[in-house]
């Protein structure tokens, strides 16, 4: 269904210091439709801007999006199970369901944070490894120590996208330069910097800081948080 899937050196090659565009919609947000899928239009005008490839969510979007641009998708599925503080391609069952959908990267959640299966983020990850051995898989991590543990099991790529939003990582307003300097030393994987990078300046930085590649999501295709930044400065003065 998905197409031709990237290999690995050349998906780091295409990606080496660029910006990859997140186009992202889930239920409840003004740019999701329940009737069709409407973030291929948002890759479309990713894929004119020159990025070497699309994040996405959801089996609908990560198949939209490479019919509309041919680019190499990191796909990942959000979804809330009860028990589960993790909802980022939390089982299996999503795991399956983006390698059916021909999605290039498997991004998945590697905090340290409760699973309600009762398995350790390891031994999730091991499973993953030992069913899809040849797959790309990136690890949605929070903090130092998770990224490290993330590389010593097998993961491909190191994402901070998750730094802010668990209860023990740093709260900060804009990235987190000092995990991506941290990691993108110490780590032999991309290190890819993701999370609140809402300026070009703030790219730029990501990249200065070490990173391989940068993740821009809601600075680019979420027009609600890109309206609601103006409103409040505005309103705020």
């Amino acid at each position: 269904m998905g197409g031709k899937i990237v290999k690995k050196e050349e998906f780091f090659e295409k990606i080496k210091g660029k910006v990859i565009v997140s186009c992202q919609a889930i239920p409840g947000e003004p740019l999701y439709v329940e009737e069709k899928s409407i973030m291929y239009l948002m890759a479309r005008a990713a894929k004119q801007t020159g990025t070497p490839a699309i994040r996405t969510s959801s089996i609908r979007d990560v198949v939209a999006i490479k019919e509309e641009t041919g680019l190499p998708v990191i796909g990942l599925v959000k979804i809330q199970y009860e028990g589960f503080d993790s909802y980022i391609t939390p089982t299996m069952k999503e795991v399956d369901d983006l390698v059916a959908a021909g999605s290039d990267v498997i991004a998945l959640d590697c905090t340290d944070r409760k699973r309600g299966d009762g398995k350790t983020v390891n031994e999730f990850i091991a499973e993953v490894r030992a069913k899809y051995p040849d797959a790309i898989l990136m690890a949605d991590i929070s903090t130092y120590e998770e990224g490290v543990n993330a590389w010593k099991q097998g993961m491909d790529i190191v994402g901070t996208t998750m730094s802010g939003y668990t209860p023990y990582s740093p709260k900060v307003d804009g990235p987190d330069f000092e995990l991506v300097r941290r990691l993108s030393a110490q780590l032999p994987i991309p290190v890819i910097g993701e999370g609140k990078v809402h300026s070009p300046q703030q790219a730029v930085e990501m990249l200065d800081a070490g990173a391989f590649a940068v993740v821009v999501g809601g600075a680019i295709t979420r027009p609600l948080e890109i309206a609601q930044r103006f409103i409040k400065a505005v309103e705020a003065r």
